[in-house]
């Protein structure tokens, strides 16, 4: 996570596991038709042929991944906990050893990833656990908890989730909306949409425009298309300090599978003035992931461009990507980001090794 711990419930979601890579893949080439681009390499899928790990070796680097995941687990960095459990999800048996500590982790937002995970991959061993969670003090654990037993199949109220819909605290109501579109009960449809009708007048603008955005994904989440008009338009930010929002909306569009928009994520990834890029690296790298989930796994060479940064954000974005893309190539360039100095990027990268080795 690059975001600090009392975020972390709310922006785990999109894939906040950043993390590092290599220089510029050979022969890769950055021009306006962004990740429509094509190595040298042949056609998509081709490099992966060229340039995949033997068998041995791709074992040895999931081993890796799995034992910084585990000692993450264990670290007394709450960050790291709470990026080693989503991390985790991914080889659910390796899962299951830690789950039962992180719900009962010291810090709220662990336990509350922690809950969100156990739901999100019906870990029904932990029910009893998540049953108690639902009287925890703070409302993030408290909500993903109703999330994970609803998940599980366990009978849960969700009435407190509903009320902290209407929260004048921006991160709650976002959660709630979150964890109410992926639970996918279209009978919540006009909560949701008088949630947004209200606004957050007293919040910074910029603030309150990234709680509507998740509103508006909860709604396209639960059969309002409408919705996704709003996301796209976010693309476009009228000054640098709404570049996050647009962030958030490649995300979600990438989320929600919006295939209409990837000419649009193209363009972001691509768009050069005067010969530079000036869009920011985070922009372009939330595109190239959001166009990953619609299908153009084309986007390595952004990551390649900012895996070798000095900013260890942007190596772990990198690293994410890369385990977006899926293309097994990228587990030779995930290798060395393993032993990255920072931790926060070993742990997105042994993530993406994850993503990338399990599928």
């Amino acid at each position: 996570m690059s975001r600090p711990l009392n975020e972390l419930a709310s922006s785990i979601r999109y894939g906040g596991l950043i993390v590092a890579a290599a220089v510029l893949a050979a022969g890769s080439t950055l021009s306006l038709s962004g990740c429509k681009t094509e190595s040298k390499a042949g056609p998509a899928g081709s490099d992966n042929a060229q340039a995949a790990i033997d068998p041995v070796a791709t074992s040895q680097i999931r081993e890796r991944a799995l034992l910084i995941l585990t000692e993450a687990a264990r670290s007394n960095s709450a960050e790291q906990r709470a990026n080693a459990v989503e991390a985790l999800q991914y080889v659910p048996s390796r899962l299951a050893a830690v789950l039962p500590v992180l719900l009962a982790d010291t810090n709220p937002g662990v336990r509350a990833i922690a809950a969100k995970v156990a739901g999100r991959t019906r870990q029904t061993q932990v029910v009893t656990q998540l049953q108690t969670m639902t009287s925890d003090p703070v409302s993030f654990v408290r909500a993903a908890a109703i999330y994970a037993l609803v998940r599980c199949g366990q009978p849960a109220d969700q009435t407190p989730l509903a009320q902290m819909l209407f929260s004048q605290e921006p991160s709650v109501r976002a959660e709630a909306a979150f964890l109410i579109g992926e639970l996918g009960n279209r009978s919540a449809l006009q909560m949701i949409k008088e949630a947004a009708a209200r606004g957050m007048p007293r919040v910074d603008p910029v603030i309150a425009r990234k709680v509507q955005l998740q509103l508006a994904e909860a709604m396209c989440k639960l059969g309002e298309d409408g919705a996704v008009q709003e996301i796209r338009a976010a693309l476009y930010p009228g000054s640098e300090k709404e570049y996050e929002n647009a962030a958030l909306a490649a995300q979600i569009l990438g989320q929600i599978g919006d295939r209409p928009s990837a000419d649009q994520l193209i363009y972001i990834t691509a768009f050069q003035e005067n010969g530079k890029q000036k869009l920011p690296a985070e922009l372009r790298l939330a595109a190239a992931s959001a166009l990953a989930k619609l299908g153009n796994d084309r986007g390595s060479f952004i990551a390649d461009e900012y895996a070798n940064n000095a900013l260890a954000p942007l190596r772990a974005q990198s690293a994410f990507v890369y385990g977006e893309t899926g293309r097994r190539a990228n587990l030779a360039k995930l290798g060395p980001l393993l032993n990255d100095k920072e931790t926060l990027v070993r742990i997105s990268a042994a993530a993406a090794v994850l993503k990338i080795s399990e599928r």
